[in-house]
């Protein structure tokens, strides 16, 4: 009898192994790209100015090898072979940006482009046509010119241009689209936007970064309760913002208090607010911020505060959490005299924290991107012990190289072992995610890095005026993934060029 019970128990230990490799049956796979950095077309038909647009071509030299996004991958007039690319992936659904002065080009929603509307209009109904689910990003960081001039972002009415914009979308294509996303990395837009590098290019991090916070924690929310109140109830579609999350680690077991303020202040400030039971700014932050303002000799808080009705606005507007994720690194104070280095979030600066990595994380073409695949499930883990039981949507996940081979076999590795961790996390620590987004279906404009790093599962010809797309190994590995649902899928990496 117990050699009986030990067969069965190793049997059932067997299944349980091959069961952990495979993703649940309504698990959702799909692929991101974002207008600027795909469609080409910048001035075609009456498309208004973006930030980008007039970014790069004022200054071309803050991108590395001085190319911009005029052409890109020229999606603008091949949208029906992005389509079939990701049909013959098997993909439950693309994730694509509205360009928002391609659809109002003043920016305002006194005028609709006829051609800008018409242009979204056909890829979504291609889409469904192909059994594709769109999943559609309102604001990938290419914000009218029109608007900028007026203050962008740190313009609190920008709260109700953004509004004003998502009623004209949701009226265009609400009742074809049932996953809205917002808007994509806040930390981007306002930590990056000013502090010179990406697009407006203001110098303000102190100010300006936190002003945009706020600005655009009340856009979202505004667009947000205008779907729930006059779309949901029609549609039942959902909505909700992506947020870019660097997983920190601490370097040593003394930075355990830095590592966790730098989360609240890169992690905290686009979550808490929305996904909290309370609302508002992380405690933490808020204090650290009103602290170290008093001692800059400062009235007020460089962090300006919400009002209660603020507070409510924006606290639980989300349907789940769309969480993007690409790399983790370790965080330590500053010594005297180091400089911090080149990063992504308002903290290095604010908390005088400069951020490492482990000799076992390798590289890759990104300076600010190292590989350890354990951080998306802590990450996905942290987000849970902090907020609850969430629907997790993973809107971006991929890898960076120099797009000089087709065989990417860094790239495919990264997709599967990052995509373990996903499974670890639903199996083993019961997180709930709903799908996973590869970004990017396609080589494409890598903001200020031009096209010297590739992200693409495809590769794209930038020197054929075709901009031709073949498939990476990547590109076959998480087909198979995607067709299957098994993590260890078999495929075939064609030797010649040829078709999905």
């Amino acid at each position: 009898m117990d050699r009986y019970v030990a067969i069965v128990f190793s049997i059932l230990l067997g299944v349980a192994a091959a069961s952990s490799r495979r993703f649940p049956d309504g698990f959702k796979f799909g692929a991101a790209t974002a207008a600027y950095q795909i469609e080409g077309g910048w001035n075609a038909s009456d498309k208004g100015e973006s930030i980008w647009d007039r970014h790069v071509h004022a200054h071309p030299g803050v991108v590395e090898d001085r190319s911009n996004g005029d052409v890109a991958c020229d999606s603008y007039h091949h949208w029906r072979e992005d389509v079939r690319m990701v049909k013959e992936m098997g993909l439950d659904f693309y994730r694509f940006s509205i360009s928002w002065p391609r659809v109002l080009p003043t920016g305002f929603a006194n005028h609709i482009s006829e051609d800008g509307s018409k242009y979204y209009s056909n890829l979504i109904d291609e889409l469904l046509a192909n059994g594709i689910e769109p999943v559609v990003t309102l604001y990938h960081w290419d914000l009218p010119q029109s608007l900028q001039d007026l203050g962008g972002w740190a313009n609190p009415l920008i709260a109700d241009w953004f509004a004003d914009y998502a009623r004209v979308i949701f009226d265009l294509y609400g009742d074809r689209v049932k996953t809205w996303i917002t808007i994509n990395e806040p930390i981007i837009v306002c930590d990056l936007g000013y502090n010179g590098i990406f697009a407006p290019g203001i110098n303000s991090d102190n100010f300006g970064a936190y002003m945009c916070s706020r600005n655009i924690l009340l856009a979202h929310a505004r667009a947000y309760r205008l779907y729930e109140k006059e779309y949901k109830p029609k549609y039942h579609g959902e909505v909700s913002i992506s947020n870019h999350i660097f997983w920190f680690e601490p370097a040593t077991d003394q930075d355990m208090e830095l590592t966790e303020l730098s989360k609240d202040i890169s992690i905290g400030r686009y979550s808490h607010p929305i996904f909290s039971a309370k609302g508002g700014w992380p405690p933490a932050l808020e204090r650290y911020i009103a602290e170290k303002s008093k001692k800059e000799g400062y009235s007020r808080s460089r962090l300006p505060s919400f009002t209660q009705e603020e507070i409510e606005l924006i606290r639980g507007s989300y349907d789940f959490y769309g969480l993007n994720h690409y790399t983790t690194r370790t965080i330590r104070p500053l010594a005297a005299g180091e400089a911090a280095g080149v990063f992504l979030v308002q903290g290095i600066s604010e908390l005088g924290v400069t951020c490492g990595g482990r000799p076992e994380w390798p590289s890759t073409a990104s300076e600010w991107f190292l590989v350890n695949p354990r951080g998306l499930r802590d990450t996905m883990l942290y987000l849970k012990q902090q907020y609850g039981d969430l629907r997790i949507l993973i809107t971006e996940n991929g890898y960076s190289d120099s797009g000089a081979e087709l065989d990417d076999e860094p790239r495919a590795r990264y997709y599967k072992d990052y995509l373990e961790q996903v499974l670890l996390a639903m199996e083993e620590d019961d997180v709930k995610v709903i799908g996973y987004t590869a970004w990017t279906l396609m080589d494409n404009f890598e903001w200020t890095d031009g096209y010297q790093s590739r992200f693409g599962l495809h590769a794209v010809d930038f020197s054929d005026p075709l901009r031709p797309r073949t498939p990476r190994r990547s590109a076959h590995y998480y087909a198979a993934v995607a067709r299957t649902h098994d993590l260890d899928a078999t495929y075939k990496f064609p030797e010649e060029k040829q078709e999905l």
